[in-house]
């Protein structure tokens, strides 16, 4: 029997339920000590930018960037005090004012509000994690394209509604996967490129610069966004929830792009379809023969948590006033989750894709499953100028229900039809010749870059 654990390590998270982004960068690029992290930067700058404009003296900027050393605070202590004052911030400008002490800690958050440090550190984590996220979307787009072009003419069934429908390609699925990541890389890049500092003092105002001496305390904001590598607001945006928003948006997108994927996989993998299989199953816990598709599980299942966490942080939107009671508090953690949901999707989604087995000989058999009648839509077409419209519909639906009667192919039936024997049966009955423009829109998608 073990023992009790030690408190302080029953507060930690181990990210024992979440086996998706355990371990991964972007979990440690969004854990505590990052935040914390970004919100030391977030004072930091904000001293900076003051020196900068002469609102602050140099040595000030130097003595709070001396002491804002994430190794000199307790995370868990500023966690159990945030709850005085609703946010981390208090705490920690507290902490950090007393560890840079006299005669410069006046100077320290001087000025700012806690929504301006704690939104400004959440675009920091943001920006870090995305960073890390675009180039697995990167790794994914390019085995993509690579398996597009590879099996750019690889017959295989298309299937609506669960069912058969007309022949496609695998080239054709794996450039239309490659699309969606595609559109998930240029909605990231666009966000990630538009990530705003915050500040605007109590109420949005900029008042407080204004008393302690700024002469244009609208040149603040631009100062310290360029000290965050942020972009600069054109105004405080405390209920003008417009970042958060379109971040929320672009990840929750992501991960449902590639959660198709994942779920294309999914059903391909299936022991009885085995069309694709994943480079590196895993193993269960009873069934020593499984391999199972863990990575696609993975994303799957980020995919279906993304979008309602995307809802709750679209849900801050509706923010009163000039700094809102409970609708900006209610985005931290959702946020954070999707951040890691979609970046360690995106790490998997690479995993996935560089390794991932295609089995055309599997994909050649099915095509055969229904006898033929995976090119019925094509054989009305072809057939009506020769039999009449009329006549081809009424020979084609009697000789689909021959085929499974007879367990005979479609292709055997229309032989014996006489007024086909100058027809090519066999040509237009080979589901590998009717798979229409899928290799000319392969080419097409593989165009962009």
């Amino acid at each position: 029997m073990t023992s009790p654990a030690d408190p302080a390590d029953a507060n930690a998270d181990t990210s024992l339920l979440a086996p998706g982004w355990a371990g991964s960068p972007v979990a440690s690029a969004t854990g505590d000590r990052a935040y914390l992290r970004a919100l030391l930067d977030a004072e930091v700058a904000l001293t900076r930018a003051q020196a900068a404009l002469g609102l602050a003296p140099a040595e000030a900027a130097e003595a709070v960037a001396g002491a804002a050393d994430p190794a000199g605070f307790d995370a868990h202590s500023l966690a159990e005090r945030a709850r005085g004052g609703g946010n981390p911030v208090i705490p920690l400008v507290a902490d950090l004012t007393k560890a840079v002490g006299e005669p410069y800690g006046p100077y320290v958050h001087r000025g700012a509000t806690s929504q301006d440090i704690m939104d400004s550190a959440t675009m920091l984590v943001a920006a870090r994690a995305l960073d890390l996220l675009l180039p697995d979307l990167t790794r994914t787009e390019r085995a993509l394209a690579g398996l597009a072009a590879e099996h750019r003419d690889t017959a295989m069934p298309g299937r609506t509604l669960t069912q058969h429908a007309v022949p496609t390609t695998f080239g054709l699925k794996a450039a239309g996967w490659r699309s969606l990541v595609l559109d998930a890389r240029d909605r990231i890049t666009a966000v990630r490129d538009a990530l705003p500092a915050q500040l605007g003092g109590a109420a949005g105002t900029l008042a407080a610069f204004a008393a302690y001496g700024a002469p244009d305390p609208t040149a603040l904001p631009t100062a310290y966004a360029g000290e965050l590598g942020l972009r600069a607001p054109v105004l405080p945006w405390h209920t003008l929830r417009t970042p958060v928003a379109d971040l929320a948006g672009a990840l929750a997108f992501t991960a449902g792009a590639l959660g198709k994927i994942a779920a294309d996989v999914l059903t391909l993998s299936r022991t009885e379809i085995g069309e694709v299989a994943e480079g590196s199953g895993g193993g269960s816990s009873a069934m020593p023969h499984k391999a199972n598709p863990v990575r696609s599980t993975l994303i799957a299942a980020a995919a279906r948590r993304a979008p309602q966490l995307a809802a709750t942080l679209y849900g801050s939107l509706v923010a009163e006033d000039e700094r809102p009671a409970g609708a900006w508090h209610a985005e931290w953690e959702p946020l954070r989750d999707l951040l890691r949901l979609t970046g360690t999707a995106a790490r998997d989604a690479a995993e996935l894709t560089e390794g991932l087995r295609v089995r055309p000989e599997a994909m050649r058999a099915h095509l055969g499953l229904t006898h033929g009648l995976i090119v019925s839509e094509r054989l009305s077409a072809e057939l009506a100028p020769v039999l009449g419209r009329a006549r081809a519909k009424a020979l084609l639906t009697e000789l689909a229900a021959r085929t499974y009667a007879e367990d005979r192919s479609l292709g055997e039936l229309l032989a014996e039809v006489p007024e086909l024997r100058d027809v090519d049966v066999a040509a237009l009955t080979d589901p590998v010749r009717c798979t229409g423009s899928a290799g000319a829109l392969t080419d097409r998608a593989l165009e962009r870059r």
